[in-house]
């Protein structure tokens, strides 16, 4: 039995709800691949370098879900050490 049974709710918090929402940004993010704007759709097609091997380079707007998975372990790094020091518990 633990000292502090808090602390398995806590644990249930922290490693349950990320992996949650991990989960439906994921799903959201494979509907709506990027902001759509007038000219997301000619820097999808214009290439703007060739490499060697038939390697092309294009200017695509940056995905959507990877901004917000990026933003969400920041903001879940950023709760976690908050949520750790006020709670003065090392996990």
């Amino acid at each position: 039995m633990r000292f502090f049974e808090l602390l398995n709710n806590l644990h249930i918090l922290i490693y349950l709800f990320p992996g949650m929402l991990f989960i439906i940004v994921f799903g959201v993010g494979l509907g709506f691949y990027h902001f759509h704007s007038a000219a997301s759709d000619e820097r999808k097609n214009r290439i703007i370098q060739r490499f060697p091997e038939e390697i092309e380079d294009r200017n695509a707007p940056f995905p959507l879900v990877v901004t917000l998975i990026i933003l969400g372990t920041v903001l879940w790094g950023f709760f976690y050490i908050l949520g750790i020091g006020l709670f003065k518990v090392a996990i």
